[in-house]
């Protein structure tokens, strides 16, 4: 009798330590649950292209800036409508590729033929509806940063590429913010537009 008493009671402190150990347990899983998420979101990052400023900067997933760059961007005011206007889109994208370039040439109808490491080293290719070619690349002509001298892509300095390629990833936004003078005539391209359609 008294070894099924010691059995019984044995069992009830197995249980109690259960019911006692089993909340710590829980919020132990909670928190490796919960440090899991913080590190998914803390590589939430963004990128930031100012038309007016001429910088890209890279936030976090909180809005705090880590870095920031100066870009060069298209040589035309507005917002990209067709290929070859040599503006550069805004809006919201997104970084669908990362390629090496620093072996891509690029032809800028400049007289000059073709430029070898016309892009640098990195190609960041944005999804742009309707635009294939538009990225985030280095230059072969590094004073053309802090001007306007793009066919429409955003164009840095090749070790800052070389930088923010280590930090963005596939899937990473991109959000491009137009000039003063590029809503402008992004305004007067959608008077024009009014005008021509009324004319019809």
């Amino acid at each position: 009798m008294r070894s099924k008493n010691n059995s019984t009671r044995r069992y009830l402190y197995v249980l109690l330590a259960i019911l006692v150990i089993l909340p710590y347990l829980g919020l132990y899983g909670v928190k490796v649950w919960y440090d899991h998420k913080i590190d998914k979101i803390s590589n939430a990052k963004f990128i930031i292209v100012d038309k007016e400023s001429l910088s890209l900067k890279l936030y976090d997933y909180a809005g705090i800036e880590l870095n920031s760059y100066g870009i060069s961007c298209g040589k035309k005011l507005g917002n990209k409508k067709v290929i070859g206007d040599l503006k550069t889109p805004e809006g919201i994208f997104h970084i669908t590729e990362i390629e090496e370039a620093s072996s891509w040439g690029h032809d800028f109808k400049d007289g000059k033929g073709r430029i070898e490491g016309a892009y640098g080293p990195w190609f960041l290719r944005l999804e742009v509806p309707g635009h294939k070619g538009i990225g985030i690349h280095g230059t072969h002509k590094p004073e053309s940063i802090g001007t306007r001298d793009t066919e429409g892509c955003i164009r840095l300095n090749n070790e800052d590429i070389e930088d923010l390629k280590n930090k963005v990833n596939i899937g990473m936004v991109v959000i491009v913010l137009p000039s003063l003078g590029d809503l402008s005539a992004s305004q007067k391209d959608s008077l024009l537009q009014i005008e021509i359609e009324s004319q019809k």
